[in-house]
């Protein structure tokens, strides 16, 4: 009775069994195996062998790697294969093979177990298919901020006669708008607007009201160019939309008047990070603005001003907050301290210089850069 079991245990198990001699030729095969694969018994004990059952891929496979594995080790575990039916049909199979040594430890017989993969198989394609849909989704969700975020930057700088203007967006993430923006454009007086801020937050609703911070900056400097008219003018717009949309932004506005001598800036600027001065000596300051507060949260913000004058090769900085709110350890940011100390180490240098330098600077902070950043540089070039 224990012995009929046993051999009914084999012969019905839920996985193939298969027994080979090590030439391949199968020696002994379950009804499992014979059932899954629709053979008969006859056609295959002693007339074929494991590797005729496997498709070309397989059949490559288990000569260039299975066959020399098994013989190194003894046995191999868990080998995804392809098996061919009688009627052409593919079985995706997991596969255990283990040689049986006899006296002396000489190989005599390799005994395979063989499990039915179709299941496994079908669940890995549907997660492909899932990954693949992801992915997808995920390349329409970056081309679609990378689309909006460009709608949001000017397509390039203009030429100021006599100045040299340099900028960089660096986006902390491929799929998320982010709020920072910038721009330089003509004033009808001859002299030029320019400002660069930070919405906080990120998303459509961050890129609404970016949109409508650069449209007002721009459409107020028409009306009234001071500083701080544009920025009170401002401050009195996104008031307005607090409730439908709840966002502020800091923000530094500028207009820009150019003479034979190099170029003045007189600024404004609601709560943003100050301007860096890099000299033509090689010094390296801050222009600060001290006082001045959030855009669009109060309704009688304190703005506070500030005038620079650049001479040949000065340059002045914008920037946003993503560079000295940048992680470099474990509760540790890199700060104004270290980015003063940095515009040290680069002055003097040019507009385009100093850009690429930040931009160098944001690419070692690396994944420490947790927000966009926003760079804008205006320069005098050094004459003669």
């Amino acid at each position: 009775m224990l012995e009929d079991s046993a051999d009914d245990l084999y012969d019905n198990a839920p996985c193939g069994y298969l027994s080979t001699m090590l030439d391949g030729r199968i020696a002994k095969v379950n009804t499992t195996l014979l059932r899954w694969l629709g053979y008969e018994r006859d056609e295959l004990v002693g007339r074929r062998t494991f590797a005729d059952l496997l498709n070309v891929g397989g059949k490559l496979y288990h000569e260039t790697h299975l066959a020399p594995l098994l013989r190194m080790h003894g046995e191999v575990r868990e080998v995804a294969l392809e098996m061919v039916a009688a009627d052409g049909r593919r079985l995706p199979v997991l596969v255990n093979c283990a040689l049986r040594t006899g006296e002396g430890g000489r190989p005599t017989l390799i005994r395979t177990t063989v499990f039915d993969a179709r299941d496994r198989r079908a669940y890995e394609q549907e997660l492909l298919r899932a990954r693949r849909q992801a992915e997808r989704e995920r390349d329409e969700i970056r081309e679609l901020a990378t689309t909006l975020q460009r709608t949001l930057l000017p397509p390039a700088l203009p030429e100021v006669p006599g100045i040299e203007l340099a900028s960089h967006y660096h986006h902390a993430s491929l799929y998320q708008v982010g709020g920072d923006f910038y721009d330089v454009f003509p004033l009808a007086d001859g002299r030029w607007g320019l400002f660069l801020g930070d919405v906080c937050g990120k998303g459509a609703e961050a890129a609404t009201v970016t949109s409508l911070t650069r449209y007002t900056l721009r459409s107020a400097a028409v009306f009234d160019p001071d500083p701080v008219a544009v920025l009170t003018n401002l401050n009195t717009v996104l008031g307005q939309v607090q409730e439908a949309l709840p966002r502020f932004c800091t923000v530094t506005f500028g207009v820009l008047a150019v003479d034979a001598g190099g170029c003045t800036l007189t600024l404004a600027s609601g709560g943003h990070p100050p301007g860096l001065l890099l000299g033509a000596d090689g010094s390296a300051e801050y222009v600060d603005t001290p006082g001045g507060q959030l855009i669009g949260v109060l309704p009688d913000a304190v703005i506070a001003e500030a005038a620079v004058r650049l001479g040949p090769g000065d340059v002045f900085v914008l920037y946003s907050d993503g560079i000295t709110e940048a992680r470099t350890g474990p509760g540790t940011r890199y700060e104004e301290e270290a980015l003063l100390e940095f515009a040290e180490a680069t002055a003097p240098t040019s507009a385009a210089g100093a850009v690429r330098a930040l931009e160098g600077l944001l690419d070692r902070l690396g994944e420490g850069v947790e927000d966009d950043t926003a760079v804008l540089a205006i320069g005098v070039p050094r004459r003669g």
